[in-house]
């Protein structure tokens, strides 16, 4: 197909049109002429085994770099493709370089001084000479028979500049793929050579920074991409939550909160979850700390552990959340904004993470949402003593007769507006009046 106002055209009559018309179609024409058989006339001079004739399947080389560009901007392994490009063009130099040693050495005559190709009866034997010359000279191994003439001092030397312009060409792209690599590591893990050499420098034990090393070796085997937004950053806002959706989706409609929601929301949502990842015996959250985030387990178990730090209360699991009741008001919580319970990862546990902004306004646009999420804290916060029954009760109270002096409010405003529309009336209507009676003594 091609482009049209930017629009994809994929209809065959259009595009066969348009490839008529265009210079390509002329250039794709003549690129594959079969010239070769013009060596078949009597009378034309041609070179002894070189098909010179065929030069015009050069023209296609502009068809191969499009090829070779589409085909590196869609692989998956776009690194491997350059490699296997550089090797494909080292070939092919080399393959040439020995086409043009073996024309040169046809023409000065095989097998007339050491350094031509020598009159060997098999064609494989003759193209396997003169590649390899064509190795040695283009590597700048040495280790080739000496030039005798002009033109072999000519060619030695032309080889020997090119092969030094070739050499900077693969130093250039080979640093440029490892540069790639690296960045592209860097993307998606954090580099744990800065962490390390901080611990070291501070003097911390070596059980911490064999902790970290491996946090971030298991990063790397399980594949667990934490900068997730800094990679899709440069995506629209739609297409980012079609990338993450197609991701997270599946583990967000696990959690018991969101089974219930519209695709839509989740697909909004899951722009706002940051992934985390937690070693084994790391605290997600401890008792008492203010709380800022809350958690949905995508993968691993944690355990909610008393004041000792050993003993398991229970074990959560993939599709449970907790930190909530920190970051929502449920009334008569005597904790606050402080979390209430000891969180322990047991092995490696793969985290979302919900901010408190993110939270309110999720749960501001969902009320049947906020209410089973406060329903759960409330009820938690009773199994664990933290609920304040006549503080929610005066709570509720409170909020009644806010209502209810909202209520009145409200039913006052209406009245002030419906006074202020009557005496705006009035006066238009005055003034209407008093225009017509100076009309009149006009």
């Amino acid at each position: 197909g091609f482009l049209e106002d930017g629009i994809l055209v994929q209809d065959v009559s259009r595009t066969r049109r348009r490839y008529l018309r265009s210079w390509t179609f002329t250039w794709d024409v003549i690129a594959v002429l079969p010239t070769e058989l013009l060596c078949l006339l009597p009378g034309v001079p041609r070179v002894p085994g070189v098909p010179a004739a065929r030069a015009n399947r050069c023209l296609r080389l502009p068809r191969l770099f499009e090829a070779f560009d589409q085909c590196e901007t869609r692989t998956g392994w776009p690194n491997m493709f350059r490699v296997a490009k550089l090797t494909l063009y080292l070939l092919l130099g080399i393959h040439w370089h020995s086409c043009l040693y073996f024309a040169l050495s046809a023409q000065l005559g095989l097998g007339a001084d050491p350094w031509v190709c020598p009159c060997f009866t098999r064609l494989l034997r003759r193209y396997l000479h003169s590649f390899y010359f064509s190795t040695l000279v283009l590597a700048t191994v040495g280790d080739t028979p000496a030039p005798q003439r002009e033109e072999e001092f000519l060619f030695v030397t032309a080889g020997f500049l090119l092969a030094v312009l070739g050499f900077a060409t693969i130093t250039g792209n080979i640093s440029t793929v490892i540069v790639n690599l690296s960045a592209a590591e860097a993307a998606f893990y954090p580099d744990a050579g800065p962490v390390q050499l901080y611990l070291q420098a501070r003097g911390t034990g070596r059980r911490l920074a064999e902790r970290v090393a491996c946090w971030h070796q298991h990063l790397r085997a399980q594949h667990k991409l934490l900068a997730e937004r800094e990679v899709l950053q440069h995506l629209p806002q739609g297409l980012q939550a079609e990338v993450a959706a197609s991701v997270h989706l599946l583990a967000l409609q696990r959690v018991g909160l969101f089974r219930s929601w519209e695709q839509g929301v989740l697909r909004q949502l899951v722009l706002r979850l940051r992934p985390q990842v937690f070693g084994p015996g790391e605290f997600v959250c401890r008792r008492g700390d203010v709380g800022r985030e809350m958690y949905f387990i995508r993968e691993g178990q944690l355990a909610v552990v008393a004041e000792d730090g050993v003993t398991q209360l229970a074990v959560l699991g993939a599709g449970l959340y907790f930190g909530e009741i920190s970051l929502i008001n449920i009334k008569g919580n005597t904790a606050g904004n402080r979390r209430t319970a000891n969180i322990l990862s047991i092995g490696y546990s793969d985290l979302f993470c919900l901010g408190k902004e993110d939270l309110t306004e999720v749960l501001a646009e969902f009320p049947c949402a906020r209410a089973a999420m406060e329903a759960k804290g409330r009820e938690l916060l009773l199994g664990m003593g933290r609920l304040d029954m006549g503080a929610e009760a005066a709570a509720m109270a409170a909020e009644a007769e806010a209502q209810w002096r909202l209520q009145k409010l409200e039913v006052a405003l209406e009245g002030l507006q419906t006074q202020a529309a009557r005496l705006l009336a009035q006066l238009e209507a005055s003034a209407l009046r008093m225009a017509l009676r100076i009309q009149r003594l006009e």
